[in-house]
């Protein structure tokens, strides 16, 4: 493929599968949780509405996390395979640590889980039942009282006086190994969000605990992107939670189809870091 046609620029028509209710009771699934007898795993619908997903190649540095609730780095890592867990908790995480110290201007990052994902007929790496594909639904990753309650579990007696001065939750979001062309990641814009309408609280209950994400509504005020063939020396950054109330707060994601994909380019894989961002030590 010519280096012309991979950084050209285009928009992608595409189906973004959307938040639908089914039944009467709140939005729930459950995690590694068998449900109830007779109760199902999840009360999720599906909506999906097709859509555009703009290209941002060339107008990277337009976005900001403030404004727009993500934003686009270059960002060269030591690390390349990403198959080794000490590697990754040892020394990625430190990487991923100051860069958010220097993005984002964070005084404190605590990092506390990631999440890899690939293609299980491409890799032979794990076992197929240890393997996350992309997430092809519109979400956030936590609502805004889980991310409070995580503080809480995470930094203890610390927790109440971080939580007095602005607290973030960004997710960094990296290619592995290939530039992505199949299931590529759509950002959300926050300033087309409306935040009372579109944003849908799903409990997750797990064996040991309770969380909660948002799913969304859709809205055909959205607006969506991406940084087409995007490249493992380049990062996007998601944000999920912010205390702050006047700037963005978060941002919707998904991976989408792209058909214009070639049937041949490398399945995505991809690691998704996610850290508590305090603007207090």
């Amino acid at each position: 493929m010519a280096i012309a046609s991979v950084l050209s620029p285009h928009d992608v028509p595409t189906t973004l599968n959307y938040f639908a209710p089914t039944g009467d009771e709140a939005p729930y699934r459950y995690i590694h949780l068998a449900p109830p007898p007779g109760k199902p795993e999840h009360n999720l619908g599906d909506d999906p509405r097709p859509v555009v997903v703009h290209d941002a190649r060339g107008r990277e540095a337009e976005f900001s996390l403030d404004v727009h609730g993500f934003q686009f780095a270059r960002h060269v890592s030591a690390e390349t395979e990403f198959v080794d867990e000490e590697k990754i908790r040892g020394g990625y995480y430190k990487e991923i640590e100051q860069l958010l110290k220097e993005t984002a201007g964070a005084k404190r990052v605590v990092i506390f889980d990631h999440t890899i994902r690939r293609h299980h007929e491409k890799d032979g790496t794990l076992p197929r039942n240890q393997i996350r594909g992309p997430v092809e639904r519109v979400h956030i990753d936590q609502t805004y009282e889980a991310t409070e309650k995580r503080v809480r579990q995470l930094l203890g007696a610390d927790a109440d006086r971080l939580l007095q001065s602005r607290v973030r939750l960004i997710n960094v979001w990296r290619p592995i190994a290939n530039p992505v062309f199949h299931k590529p990641l759509a950002v959300g814009d926050w300033r087309f969000l409306d935040e009372q309408h579109d944003l849908v609280p799903v409990r997750y209950l797990y064996p040991d605990r309770e969380g909660a994400t948002f799913s969304v509504r859709y809205n055909p005020a959205h607006r969506w992107w991406h940084l087409a063939q995007q490249t493992p020396e380049e990062v996007t950054f998601i944000k999920c939670y912010d205390s702050e109330a006047d700037r963005a707060r978060l941002t919707p994601h998904t991976a989408f189809w792209d058909q214009t994909s070639p049937e041949d380019a490398p399945h995505r894989q991809s690691i998704e870091v996610r850290a508590l961002v305090f603007d207090d030590e």
